[in-house]
């Protein structure tokens, strides 16, 4: 019996071990998969920022491909990324909409007009409730989605030069592919 307790603590050893090797073997930690992935955007009729009594639908994604990028005043993460989706908005022609989340409409208006704005049209999501139907964890979040209005790719964290030159572009490029 004596010698048997001496094997316990190798054994916890292994199984540890065992515990880490397969913890550094997964992917991106970071990556967080998505449900509605080539699944159609989900429905939606909600105000328009800075456009009173103007709302927006799904059926305004419909018709062009499009970045869905959901954001707030309150995410410094959010600024750093603005510079590349007025960037991409700017030099591609890529239709972009916006997704005020959790935020003051008017400070969210007041920022735009501080920083530029890169997006056709803001949604508002004052409550969140529209960012849990599309399983938004916090901004910033970007989806692509296609013409037909379905999802193809989603971007949890900021758009950032890299980002956009290693994941968005292939994405769109293999959205082309398939026309």
């Amino acid at each position: 019996m004596n010698r048997a307790r001496l094997f316990i603590p190798m054994a916890v050893f292994a199984v540890l071990a065992c515990f880490l090797f397969l913890g550094f073997t997964l992917r991106d930690p970071h990556e967080l998969p998505s449900a509605l992935i080539d699944r159609p955007f989900p429905d939606f009729d909600l105000p328009i920022l800075g456009k009173p009594g103007a709302r927006a639908t799904r059926a305004d994604l419909v018709g062009q491909r499009r970045l869905v990028n959901v954001w707030a005043t309150w995410c410094p993460t959010c600024l750093a990324e603005h510079g590349e989706l007025s960037r991409i908005a700017n030099e591609t022609g890529l239709s972009v909409i916006g997704i005020n989340y959790k935020d003051d409409p008017s400070e969210a208006s007041r920022w735009l007009a501080r920083h530029g704005d890169p997006y056709d049209y803001n949604i508002v999501d004052v409550s969140g409730d529209f960012g849990v139907e599309i399983g938004v964890y916090g901004a910033p979040e970007t989806f692509l989605v296609d013409a037909e209005g379905t999802i193809r790719y989603k971007r949890v964290g900021d758009v950032n030069e890299d980002i956009w030159r290693e994941e968005l572009q292939p994405a769109i490029a293999a959205l082309e592919a398939l026309r």
